[in-house]
């Protein structure tokens, strides 16, 4: 038996029409939310790019401020290197506070000096023996020394010249002894040592022995000059016959 169709086709086609509708609705509003998670994504990264980007550049400000700074206390490291290399140039590497004290600590009571002299010298002025090279090591790295209107270069030794007066050429003498024994001196010998007639203003200092005649006035002294060098280097002799071979 056929079954007869009683709805007509404009009913039909109206409810095909409405279930696409509906299917385009359904498809829109998913795009619409994909579209809004998407964006929401997308600002949530472009704000921790941006975030990001502006802790790189306050880095970036910091480490330029950095390099400036190590650049500045560069150039100052290399302006005190230039100081200190003058300084080392003019340093005459002796401490005078010491020697000083080691000489006030050697004179006793019947000695007074008038002047103590402490002058550089230049080991190429001093003799040299035949076929022996002498080589002169110093304590430490020699300087350059203005001395006067003479420049001195390369190894230099400190002569110490000491002038006074002593009660008794014994005491000039002892003085000689002590200065041999300090491990500060080297090299010492007394240049002169003479007899010396003092006022009555020196008598009242209370240096040196009253004449033996009574009708002279003043007291008999001896009056000194003793030379010495620091031992603040060291001296190796070497045949330089040994050195050709």
């Amino acid at each position: 038996m056929k079954e007869i169709d009683l709805l007509p086709e404009w009913y039909k086609n109206s409810k095909r029409r409405q279930v696409n509708v509906r299917r385009q609705y359904v498809a829109l509003g998913c795009i619409f939310v994909a579209m809004m998670a998407w964006n929401f994504i997308t600002a949530h990264s472009v704000s921790k790019a941006t975030a990001r980007v502006t802790d790189l550049s306050s880095k970036q400000t910091k480490a330029q401020n950095d390099i400036n700074e190590f650049n500045e206390i560069k150039n100052k490291v290399a302006q005190l290197k230039q100081k200190m290399n003058v300084l080392e140039k003019t340093d005459s590497r002796i401490n005078i506070a010491n020697v000083l004290a080691e000489i006030g600590f050697l004179i006793d009571e019947s000695i007074a000096l008038s002047k103590v002299e402490i002058k550089a010298e230049k080991f190429d002025s001093l003799s040299v023996e035949p076929q022996v090279l002498r080589r002169v090591l110093n304590v430490r790295q020699t300087p350059e020394i203005t001395a006067g209107d003479t420049t001195l270069l390369g190894d230099i030794r400190f002569k110490v010249v000491l002038n006074g007066i002593a009660s008794d050429t014994s005491d000039a003498a002892e003085l000689v002894c002590k200065l041999e024994d300090s491990p500060h001196f080297w090299q010492v010998y007394p240049s002169y040592s003479r007899n010396r007639n003092l006022g009555d203003a020196q008598t009242a200092a209370g240096i040196g022995r009253t004449s033996a005649n009574p009708t002279e006035a003043g007291v008999q002294v001896s009056e000194f000059e003793i030379s010495c060098y620091l031992a603040n280097y060291s001296e190796t002799i070497i045949d330089s016959s040994m050195l050709s071979k």
